[in-house]
Formats: C-alpha cells, sequence, structure tokens
C-alpha cells in the first residue's frame, strides 16, 4: 500500500510540473551560516581593507539572493555560546576574525540587516539555542566565559556544553540574547536552531537530579519536552512584548512524529530530542516553523503533509536540503528538489528554505539557475500573520510619474505616522487597472520611502501602467493607487 501511496504522488506531481503556478504569496528563504564559515565569510576581518572585502563577500551573496527574488534571510548571529553581532552576553564570534572574543570592527547583524532591507528582504536573526561551544573554547575564555559567570545555567554533555534546559535560569538567559537582539536591531524574525536537547540525550543526559526535584509526576520525557517548551514560550511573548510584528520561528528535526503509515524510523522531533512542536503550533508561540526536511520520498512528502494538518494557520516552510546535490554530501539530483518545490506549492505550505546558501551561490546541479529562471520568476511578498494582526494600512496618496530618457519616477504620499513600520509594493502593467493579483505585475518588493525610480533594460518598457499599495511589518496590505501615464502605450509600440 505504501508503494502505491507514493507512486501517485509521484504521479500528481510529474503532472504539476507541466502547470506549475507562481503564486503572490510565499516564503523564499536562505539560510546563511557563518558558523565555521560554511556560507559567510571567507575573508577574516583584520584590518580596514579585509573588513571592505569581507562586507563585500557579503552583499555579493545578497545580490545573488536578491536576483532570484529571494526574500527572506536567515542569517546566524549565535553559533555555539558566540555572537555576530555586538552582544551584551556572550563573546564574539571566531568566524569574523578568526579569533574568539575579537571585535571585527563594524557590527555584522546591523550590516547584514540594512543589507537585506536594501533588497527588500526580511533578515531574520538565526540563534543555536542549547549548544554553547567546547570546553577548551570555554578555558580559554577565562572569565570572559558566560559559563564562568553563569555556572548554574549550562551542563557539560559529550564534550561540550549546553544550556541545561532544566535550569530555572535557562530560558531567562536565552531571553536575555532575544530581548537584546529584539531591542537593538530592526530584525525581521527571530529564528531558532536546536532549540533541542542534543543528540544522544535519551540515555546519558545528566539530568537525573533535576528530574528528582522537578519531574512532579511526569514522565522522563515529557518534562524535557515541557522544559523545551518553556523555553521558546518565555521567548516569544518576551519578542512579541517588544516588537509585535517580528516572527520567532524554529527549524526542528524534519520528521515531528511517526505518521499513521509511516515510520519516523528512530529520529524524530518529539522523540528523540523532545521538541513537541505540534504543541507550540498549538500554543500559538511559533509564527513560523521550518522543519529540516532533508530527505526523500517517503521519508519526506507523508512527513510534509503531517506538518501541514498540524500548522494551525502558522506557516510551515519546508526545509529543503539542497547540499545533497554535492556529490560530496549524497547522491540527491535536481528533480528530488523540483519535486519538493511542486509539492510544497501544491498543498499549500508557506514556502521553501534552501540549506545551505553555498550550494545556491555555487549553482549546484543548476539548482540556482532553474529557482531564478523558472521557479521563482517573478517576486513574491511574504505571507501575512493574521493570528498577530489583520488592520489594513491606508493606501498611497497622491501618486504622480514623471518619465525621464531612460527612466519613470514614481512619487507618493503616505500619512507620515505609517512611515516608520509600512512598505511600499510597486506593479507595472501594459494593461489598465493593473492586476495586482498576478505575480508577474510585481516590479517591486518592500520598497521604503515614498519613491521608486524605475530604470529598464529596455528604454520603452517605462511607459506602463503603474500601481503602489502599502504593506505593515505584518504583511497586511492595502489596496494600489492606479496610474496610466498621459501617452499612450499603444501609440509607443
Amino acid at each position: 500500500m505504501k508503494k502505491y501511496i507514493f507512486i501517485l504522488i509521484i504521479l500528481l506531481l510529474s503532472s504539476s510540473l507541466k502547470s506549475n503556478t507562481h503564486p503572490k504569496r510565499e516564503v523564499r528563504a536562505a539560510w546563511i551560516t557563518t558558523a565555521y564559515r560554511l556560507d559567510w565569510p571567507q575573508t577574516l576581518s583584520i584590518s580596514p581593507e579585509t573588513r571592505k572585502k569581507q562586507q563585500k563577500e557579503l552583499i555579493q551573496l545578497l545580490d545573488i539572493l536578491k536576483a532570484a527574488n529571494f526574500n527572506t534571510v536567515i542569517f546566524q548571529v549565535r553559533g555555539r555560546g558566540d555572537a555576530n553581532y555586538r552582544s551584551k552576553w556572550e563573546p564574539s564570534s571566531m568566524s569574523l576574525t578568526g579569533k574568539t572574543n575579537i571585535d571585527p570592527g563594524y557590527d555584522a547583524l546591523q550590516f547584514a540587516i540594512e543589507e537585506s532591507h536594501k533588497r527588500g528582504m526580511e533578515c531574520h536573526a538565526w540563534l543555536v539555542a542549547i549548544p554553547s561551544g567546547s570546553i577548551k573554547t570555554h578555558q580559554q575564555l577565562g572569565k570572559a566565559s558566560p559559563i564562568h559567570k553563569e555556572p548554574k545555567t549550562f551542563i557539560k554533555f559529550k564534550g561540550g556544553w549546553y544550556i541545561n534546559p532544566a535550569s530555572p535560569t535557562a530560558k531567562d538567559y536565552l531571553g536575555r540574547l532575544v530581548e537584546d537582539i529584539t531591542s537593538n536591531y530592526d530584525v525581521d524574525g527571530i529564528h531558532f536552531d536546536y532549540l533541542r536537547y542534543p543528540d544522544g540525550a535519551q540515555k546519558s543526559f545528566p539530568d537525573q537530579k533535576e528530574f528528582k526535584k522537578l519531574g512532579n509526576g511526569r514522565t522522563l520525557d515529557q518534562w524535557r519536552r515541557d522544559n523545551i517548551t518553556e523555553i521558546l514560550s518565555h521567548s516569544y511573548h518576551l519578542v512579541k512584548s517588544i516588537k509585535p510584528w517580528v516572527k520567532v520561528s524554529s527549524s526542528p528535526i524534519g520528521k515531528h512524529s511517526d505518521t499513521n503509515r509511516y515510520s519516523a524510523r528512530g529520529w524524530n522531533a518529539y522523540e528523540t530530542v523532545y521538541q513537541d512542536v505540534f504543541k507550540w503550533l498549538e500554543l500559538g508561540i511559533q509564527d513560523q516553523v521550518y522543519p529540516m526536511m532533508y530527505f526523500r520520498g517517503n521519508n519526506y512528502y507523508p512527513f510534509a503533509l503531517d506538518w501541514a494538518q498540524q500548522s494551525n494557520g502558522r506557516q510551515i516552510i519546508s526545509g529543503l536540503g539542497i547540499y545533497f546535490l554535492d556529490p560530496r554530501e549524497g547522491n540527491w539530483t535536481s528533480e528530488e528538489i523540483q519535486r519538493q518545490l511542486y509539492f510544497v506549492r501544491q498543498n499549500n505550505l508557506a514556502g521553501h528554505a534552501f540549506f545551505r546558501a553555498e550550494f545556491l551561490v555555487n549553482d549546484t546541479q543548476g539548482v540556482y539557475t532553474s529557482l531564478k529562471n523558472i521557479y521563482y520568476k517573478y517576486p513574491a511578498l511574504i505571507p501575512p500573520m493574521p493570528w498577530l494582526d489583520q488592520t489594513t494600512p491606508q493606501m498611497p496618496q497622491n501618486l504622480t510619474l514623471k518619465i525621464t530618457d531612460d527612466s519613470a519616477l514614481l512619487n507618493w504620499e503616505i500619512n507620515s505616522q505609517e512611515d516608520e513600520e509600512v512598505s511600499f509594493v510597486v506593479y507595472k502593467s501594459d494593461s489598465f487597472p493593473v492586476d495586482t493579483s498576478k505575480p508577474e505585475n510585481i516590479l517591486d518588493i518592500y520598497v521604503k520611502g515614498v519613491q521608486y525610480i524605475y530604470t529598464p533594460a529596455n528604454p520603452m518598457l517605462k511607459y506602463s501602467y503603474f500601481a503602489v499599495s502599502t504593506i505593515d511589518r505584518f504583511g497586511n496590505e492595502s489596496q494600489a493607487i492606479q496610474l496610466s501615464p498621459t501617452l499612450d502605450i499603444a501609440t509607443l509600440k
């Protein structure tokens, strides 16, 4: 029976390959890994010249993502107890300078946010939540080590330090990191990775003392799940108290638990590492979930459906393991990723996230080229968050157009009280009124300010019909104000 179900899925996917539809709303995300300098940077910041080169490398990476209509950057700011931002609590990462606790000469997170926003992309701060570095690293840090300062928050396990989920101070410690970032940076999201017990914790994690004291009649497994849920709940509500529009998300193990028909084969979020993600969704302490679905066939499709069915209206973004396209990592073909892309769209998941950015930049097996030219041919807005806010922002007013030799200059006005928390979507079409439901009519997304200069490669294209809408930080979009040029387009063709 399982074999026939999988065959049916493939047949449905094959038929959909011929009739791809481009959604107007879809998360298109890439993880940018800074740990071990896997995705960025290649150059260490040890002088003014190398600092500029390091920054240029990130600009080039973001340009590549923008050119393929990505709209979300997940930028790693905490690796293993270190920081790629000006942290009040943890030392600077060696990823930027080659040495721990050395300032790179600029604020990498601030730079990433500014450059992402210039390109109309959200920037989410990605924190590896529980792992906190090697024993050797913290010995070298000495009194500068967070473990030296707050020993009751951390615990040793298999040669490394971890935030102890059973410690009463664990949620407060992680909460301080989150509060620091949310308060001081214009991030669009807080993204938790490794918000779970470490691999191998089932049999040997040293928390028996805490369990005897704090278990309160629960099983060990349930107590551990509750510990992780409590940590997340604290951070979620803390973020919302500071900036309600900032998305809180996580990247759990790609299989939540066994389904009725398919086994997770002993590796899942719920039982193996104590992530009760369906409970998180039920409690409403997630805006987005990015399950790490780096699997194929029956190990992917049934579990993707399971996530969709348990979403509770929140956004499920399928993590796609494009690193398996590299022969050194696996033997996947590009068709594997294509089928998963279509499956996500056909089954109304909120989008895709790619691990890692390196394989997009390298265009491994043509994955980037196919995204740019086919699957992400047109821009897409990020889905709204109606569970947080459904207020429609004001429509722009007084839209004007000025045609120059090579450009079309659009100007508009907006209520000044909304300036800081809104951006704009610019549309164009050869027909009037512009149909703003069609993604092919989107010219640019998340434009800041009240002016837009359109300079097409073909100057004739500047004679178009234009429209502009307002979009707020929750994803709510206004009606668009429509404007047609005074010149007759038909006479110019």
